[in-house]
């Protein structure tokens, strides 16, 4: 009678505990995908972080856009939470429309800005306009500075040189990495001389400089200064495949103090995950917010292993 008494009560507790993980093995090993921006850096740490708390085991991949988006094509990568709408579409249409990639309907940040930007002097001197470009064409020694080779914004900033859209035909497109070319904007504000430059918020530049973003590139860049919203990417299968995961990445979601609160460390050379560590740890109402109804990766309740793993 007592056996039966106590499997009984064993059953009506198992009723009150949290559903298992209904995932497959592989799902514990979840891949990202960094194009080496430092927002990218960030939301990636956070995740990241967050999913180590839950048994997980997240790894990074550093790839330009074009080779992220085929990486999750092919399924060798499972998340990229940085397509910047309406920039990067042009790029994204072609896996969109052929199935190949998923994008979640709810975007993981609104009130982001994506566009060309010159330094606040060169704004008051005139510079204010996308037209206004050619005008100052010998003091910007024909530059306009992009990031990395097949990004999504140095894309734009060709088709608008090949096009000769706003009389740019006879500018040259001069590509680097994320910290190269903000180098080249911090000397030029340094020394007071003209550049024009792909600017993005949030970032910590918008602090560090007295920067202004362009009118009139609404048809590139997209409306009200090239505001933007981002969105997170998967594979098509991935969210029947990896529910929890998956749960997690609907819920995840940033703002740009947020996201600039994490990067100005990482732009200090902080790991990722350590300056997304230092601020999950301060901010518990976040990790809650972000792990209702999320489990641990073999079944228990989310929270508490997260919180337990924030505090070691």
């Amino acid at each position: 009678m007592k056996c039966k008494l106590v499997a009984a009560a064993l059953a009506l507790l198992s009723l009150c505990l949290p559903a298992a993980a209904a995932e497959e093995p592989s799902c514990r090993n979840v891949r990202f995908a960094d194009v080496g921006w430092s927002d990218i850096a960030a939301t990636t740490g956070l995740a990241s972080v967050m999913l180590e708390g839950l048994g997980y085991t997240p790894s990074v991949t550093f790839a330009s856009i074009p080779v992220a988006l085929t990486g999750l094509k092919n399924r060798q990568i499972d998340v990229f939470l940085g397509y910047w709408n309406p920039a990067m579409t042009p790029l994204m249409e072609p896996f969109v429309k052929a199935g190949q990639i998923k994008v979640l309907a709810q975007p993981n940040l609104v009130g982001a800005r994506y566009s060309l930007a010159v330094p606040q002097y060169l704004y008051d001197r005139g510079l204010k306009n996308f037209a206004d470009i050619a005008r100052f064409q010998k003091e910007l020694q024909g530059k306009i500075y992009g990031i990395e080779p097949g990004s999504d914004g140095n894309v734009l900033i060709q088709a608008m040189i090949r096009d000769n859209r706003f009389g740019l035909q006879n500018f040259q497109l001069v590509e680097d990495s994320e910290a190269g070319m903000l180098m080249q904007a911090q000397r030029a504000v340094n020394g007071k001389k003209a550049i024009v430059f792909l600017g993005w918020e949030p970032h910590p530049m918008n602090l560090r400089m007295k920067m202004r973003y362009l009118a009139g590139g609404d048809e590139v860049f997209g409306a009200n200064l090239g505001e933007a919203k981002v969105y997170t990417v998967v594979p098509p299968a991935y969210e029947a495949r990896c529910p929890n995961v998956s749960a997690f990445l609907h819920q995840l979601q940033f703002t740009t103090d947020m996201e600039n609160q994490v990067m100005g460390p990482i732009l200090e050379k902080v790991k990722p995950n350590l300056a997304a560590r230092n601020f999950l740890r301060k901010n518990p109402a976040l990790v809650e917010q972000w792990l209702k109804g999320v489990t641990t990766f073999d079944g228990r309740d989310g929270l508490p292993e997260v919180i337990a793993s924030l505090r070691r």
